[in-house]
């Protein structure tokens, strides 16, 4: 899991380096543009500008403009998805996409609308080529460098095949013989009961029965299933295997012989694979859009809470003397552990028995009076505002749980582990249907997943104001 969560982070590193160097390489070209259409003897063409320097000055606004345009574009057609780091003709093929819409966008509104100075037409054509150029030579140079880098293997995806088949071999024959593809093949894992067959140019790792011991010593990032003679037991057993261990599951699917919903069809040089639907916050627009969000509520709660917290403070610590804010480690985004904060509401020591129950029982003795009152109301949850400033937390998403929880609940409750694919939140789609304190897990972690799969700013919005209609439910 360690691994998974460093190529994420360095994954995500490099497409913010690829966002920078865009803004900035399509602000020089269109400035190039600017330079040929009125500071070269193509100022000539067209209507004549009689003061160049002044129209400099004049366009800045507008290649600001033309700049957010273009990468609004580029966010639109999924440019900055990180499986495209590799994969410099698709990159491309985008790059060139969004370049003609803009093209059209931008000519269409200076033609409708009456910008000053006036927009020359020919400064938007030479500004689409000088544009392009300037993209494509930034993408390319990033590209060659990070080909021939330390971070090549480390973005790149580890392929591990369980069975064999035609189509598997493929598969295989073509990830190795394109270097563009950002997949790298560890090797098979023998399914049947007999002697493994040796595949030429493909590592024997094991056989099936050692599949937990085998993913954990390889950590592949994706297993793709070839063999579909195995039993809907034992694919559903691979299935919560990869999903605890945060491996993609993929099936190529000839013969497809089980139904698997949210499934859509992917394909790697050709040879098509099954695989789990992309989730709604695996974008990085959407991703900064969430994170947008959070930091300016953080700030918002923060302002506003803060003469509720002091006031609060004093009044646990006159019932109940010791440290007021309370420090309890919980798993957050990836399962990587964090130290959440909290108004304290039992007496002092009271987490020294938290392993007898999984959530405060309710008349619980350890809770103090305020801490009641707290609980009832939610204020015991306002210091986590500090834990969304500094990226710990959301505002919405599904409530972190302590780290002993997690490692017994990942092996007890199905599909529990894929709630760790986003941040915590400090409220969350179960908590507002009245799912926290003592209730269903599994019943809770069926919200959470639906959360997850259909998140939107406006499904957060209606989480939000429902926290404070349905502020009581199952709080104690």
């Amino acid at each position: 899991m360690t691994q998974a969560i460093r190529r994420s982070l360095l994954q995500t590193r490099l497409v913010v380096t690829q966002l920078i160097g865009d803004c900035v390489f399509c602000f020089f070209g269109l400035s190039a543009a600017l330079w040929l259409r009125f500071f070269t003897p193509l100022r000539n063409l067209g209507f004549a500008a009689e003061n160049s320097e002044r129209y400099f000055v004049d366009y800045v606004p507008l290649l600001g403009l033309g700049t957010v345009l273009l990468l609004g574009t580029f966010f639109y057609l999924n440019l900055y998805d990180s499986r495209l780091l590799l994969r410099p003709h698709r990159a491309f093929a985008l790059i060139l996409k969004g370049l003609f819409f803009w093209f059209c966008v931008f000519l269409g509104t200076s033609l409708a609308l009456k910008f000053e100075p006036p927009v020359s037409r020919l400064f938007v054509l030479f500004a689409t080529a000088t544009t392009l150029v300037c993209l494509l030579l930034w993408r390319y140079g990033m590209y060659r460098w990070l080909s021939a880098s330390q971070y090549r293997e480390s973005i790149s995806q580890r392929v591990v095949i369980l069975g064999w088949s035609a189509e598997a071999g493929r598969l295989v024959e073509a990830i190795c013989q394109d270097s563009n593809l950002p997949y790298q093949v560890v090797g098979r894992i023998h399914s049947g009961p007999n002697v493994p067959i040796t595949v030429p140019g493909v590592a024997e790792l094991g056989r099936i029965k050692d599949l937990e011991d085998i993913l954990g010593r390889h950590r592949p990032s994706i297993l793709v299933v070839a063999d579909l003679d195995l039993s809907r037991e034992e694919l559903e057993s691979v299935a919560a295997l990869c999903e605890r261990l945060y491996i993609a599951f993929k099936i190529i699917p000839s013969f497809f012989q089980i139904f698997v919903s949210n499934l859509r069809l992917e394909s790697i040089s050709s040879v098509s694979i099954l695989g789990v639907e992309d989730l709604p916050l695996d974008s990085l627009p959407r991703r900064l859009i969430k994170r947008s969000v959070d930091i300016v509520g953080a700030l918002i709660g923060i302002v506003v809470s803060v003469p509720i917290v002091a006031l609060l403070v004093f009044l646990i610590q006159r019932e109940s003397p010791g440290p007021a804010i309370f420090y309890q480690e919980r798993i957050g985004r990836g399962g990587r552990p964090f130290r959440m904060h909290k108004l304290r509401s039992m007496v002092v020591g009271a987490h020294l028995k938290d392993r007898e129950s999984q959530s405060t029982q309710r008349n619980d003795a350890r809770v103090t009076r305020v801490g009641a009152f707290m609980r009832r109301n939610n204020l015991d949850e306002l210091p986590q505002f500090w834990n969304v400033l500094l990226g710990h937390m959301s505002l919405v998403g599904p409530r972190p749980e302590r780290t002993f929880y997690v490692e017994q609940l990942s092996h007890q409750i199905p599909h529990y582990n894929p709630r760790h694919f986003v941040r915590p939140g400090m409220t969350g789609w179960a908590q507002v249907n009245g799912l926290r304190g003592d209730t269903s897990l599994v019943e809770r972690i069926k919200y959470d997943l639906y959360y997850i799969e259909n998140w939107s700013v406006w499904f957060d919005l209606q989480i939000m104001i429902l926290t404070f209609v349905r502020l009581k439910r199952n709080a104690y």
